[in-house]
């Protein structure tokens, strides 16, 4: 492992820690799993997953560092010069499914490759991105603001913000994930330092904006028709992920072991046949939600 991949396993490894201790605060009562187990090659993986809390149903925080002969096509698809050579890989990802479907679900991944041992053969990638089941306007324009202070400028948060409109969309549905927040690939701008830094901005701004807004909603009562109809927009989430999220796909190309890269998917989740609001109120919150989820530029409209 170069000294590269080792500084930003460091930092990495602390985003890990500060997010299972932000669950940890949000919600003592979930059981929690954790391992330190080899993966292929001689990697390591600590998955941790919380389950069965009064607040979290369900969260996973995983931590990978591997290194292999040949770079899975996921990763090289848009860096076919950088195909079938060795690598050096260090990653944290993080995905939280709240019992109350006024708390929203929120994602983060963060990662680092070097390729061939080179000291220019790297890049990072990553982002965060927040999913309401229930939207509200107020906990939208603070993941934003977050996210934009997470940025080194305001070009760069509008640039990275619209790479999350696009990335985060379900074709098959015409239709986005969640509000968004922020994504890149292949990013090296500014060198090593300067990405480095974006990336503990990043990891600081998730446990900021989402123990805020958790903390604001956890306490709300909802009622069975609320947790039916977050059942059915989970679905939404496990869609995307199984068809079209390149981390998934990495995860699963890599020989990474299955239960960590299928840890995000949520315990529960609802699919029916042509699904109508069944009440006014449902029939409220979807209009509100189909709203939210159309990409704005929610700092200027907060």
């Amino acid at each position: 492992m170069t000294d590269l991949t080792s500084q930003a396993a460091n930092l990495l490894e602390k985003v890990h820690s500060n997010v299972i201790a932000m669950y940890r605060r949000l919600d003592p009562s979930a059981d929690e799993h954790a391992n330190e187990l080899e993966t292929a090659g001689g990697g390591i993986t600590k998955p941790h997953v919380f389950a069965g809390g009064e607040k979290i149903e369900k969260a996973a925080a995983l931590y990978t560092k591997s290194h292999g002969p040949k770079l899975p096509d996921a990763a090289s698809a848009r860096n076919p010069e950088f195909a079938g050579q060795p690598f050096s890989a260090v990653s944290i990802s993080t995905i939280s499914h709240p019992r109350n479907p006024h708390v929203p679900s929120a994602h983060m991944n963060l990662r680092f490759f070097q390729v061939a041992q080179s000291q220019s053969g790297w890049y990072f990638g990553g982002g965060l991105d927040l999913t309401p089941h229930i939207p509200y306007f107020e906990d939208c324009v603070l993941w934003h603001q977050h996210a934009q202070n997470a940025c080194a400028n305001n070009k760069q948060y509008h640039r990275l913000k619209r790479q999350c409109d696009e990335y985060f969309h379900l074709p098959h549905r015409n239709e986005h994930r969640g509000i968004g927040g922020l994504f890149f690939d292949d990013w090296t701008e500014g060198g090593f330092q300067d990405c480095l830094d974006l990336i503990r901005r990043v990891g600081e701004s998730f446990v900021s904006a989402y123990e805020e807004i958790f903390l604001r909603r956890a306490g709300l009562a909802w009622s069975e028709e609320e947790e039916e109809w977050m059942l059915l927009r989970r679905g939404r989430y496990v869609e995307f992920n199984l068809l079209y999220d390149r981390g998934t796909k990495y995860g699963i190309q890599s020989g990474r072991r299955i239960e960590s890269v299928l840890a995000s998917l949520p315990p529960r989740v609802r699919w029916h046949y042509e699904p109508q609001p069944t009440t006014n109120r449902i029939s409220e919150i979807s209009n509100r939600l189909n709203e939210c989820l159309q990409p704005k530029d929610w700092i200027k409209t907060g």
